[in-house]
């Protein structure tokens, strides 16, 4: 049976009404039943809000919505999100208005970092994780046994060309040092996969496309009204979806080839069934670019300064590294460069809508 990607056009009027006709498109039911809790795995790639960057607070609304209407008691819906070496969870999820909603449902918010984890042994042959880590792979031990859904958006990444579904999951099953994967990220991307496929009885993702990415993601991007939702319980296919609405041919990114290789999913778009818009002639013609930081670690870990990797990012030294990305990201770029487009997209009616989420 062939996988299955809902799309959807939508508009800040009925955008959370969408995201439960994209999710039913989609056959969320199938995945969703709440028969177990379910992790909610929000996308945070910026403590601060800027648009595209991470879950949208319409996305979170939408989707618990939706899930409440599918029987979800307040008890099993856990929003989760981790820290990584440049972003904090809890300041996270007020900077980017997911805690109104989530206040408002009654909800925890649980930063994995305050949680238990533990050392998983996973029985799959892993491309690259368990080299990267061979004294074993830490996980929060809370993943296990539970389902997860994926809130990604839609936007370029310097490091892995896209990102969605799938890279989301990179945010939630390594701890802080997930870093040292960066050298890898296409191997470490498929074995995240792999990964969950053990972990979780059932994986769906809703990714929004209201206010995509374009360039130097996933953080100094150029914005674009996409206008559009996605779901699936395929996070092959909706990376692949995403990718072609993008203008990336899906499978000459190597995470989405090599995990279709491997049977983990379905990345050639015409072995799916496509639910909703004819996404024969969309085509945002993104182009993905590497911001400054993300240029200087790839020149550190595969490029002509590889031979100072060792000193410079695994050893008591890494600490210059976080600091620098910090500065460059809000120090120089988010109050010049990015406040320009902030102030272009407030202009907007995504940009109201985003206002009305203020307490």
């Amino acid at each position: 049976m062939a996988s299955k990607v809902a799309v959807i056009r939508t508009r800040p009027e009925t955008v959370v009404e969408d995201y439960h006709r994209v999710m039913e498109l989609a056959d969320a039911g199938s995945f969703l039943t709440a028969e177990r809790d379910l992790l909610l795995k929000l996308n945070l790639s910026w403590t601060k809000y800027f648009p595209a960057c991470s879950s949208q607070p319409w996305q979170l609304d939408g989707v618990l919505a939706d899930l409440f209407g599918r029987g979800y008691g307040k008890d099993q819906l856990l929003p989760i999100e981790n820290k990584t070496v440049v972003t904090n969870p809890r300041k996270g999820a007020v900077n980017n208005l997911w805690m109104p909603i989530i206040e408002k449902r009654g909800l925890p918010f649980i930063p994995l970092p305050e949680v238990e984890w533990t050392t998983y042994r996973f029985k799959s042959d892993l491309m690259k994780l368990n080299e990267i880590f061979p004294d074993g792979i830490e996980i929060p031990k809370m993943f296990i046994g539970k389902d997860v859904l994926h809130l990604p958006t839609v936007k370029t990444h310097g490091h892995s060309t896209t990102t969605g579904a799938i890279k989301n999951s990179f945010g939630g099953l390594l701890k802080e040092v997930r870093h040292y994967a960066h050298k890898y990220m296409h191997e470490v991307l498929v074995d995240l996969l792999m990964m969950q496929k053990e972990l979780h009885p059932n994986i769906f993702a809703v990714m929004d496309g209201t206010v995509c990415g374009d360039g130097a993601g996933p953080r100094t991007m150029d914005l674009y009204e996409g206008n559009i939702i996605l779901a699936s319980g395929d996070s092959v296919a909706i990376d692949a979806v995403a990718a072609k609405i993008m203008g990336f041919d899906p499978m000459s990114i190597d995470y989405i080839r090599w995990a279709t290789e491997r049977g983990l999913g379905e990345g050639r778009v015409e072995n799916l069934e496509i639910e909703g818009e004819d996404i024969g002639e969309m085509n945002f013609h993104f182009h993905t670019k590497k911001s400054f930081v993300i240029w200087g670690d790839q020149m550190l870990r595969k490029g002509r300064l590889r031979f100072l990797e060792k000193i410079a990012l695994h050893s008591p030294l890494v600490v210059w590294a976080p600091a620098a990305s910090n500065f460059y990201h809000d120090c120089l770029w988010y109050p010049t460069i990015g406040r320009s487009k902030i102030k272009q997209f407030r202009a907007t009616k995504w940009g109201d809508l985003w206002e009305s989420y203020k307490v």
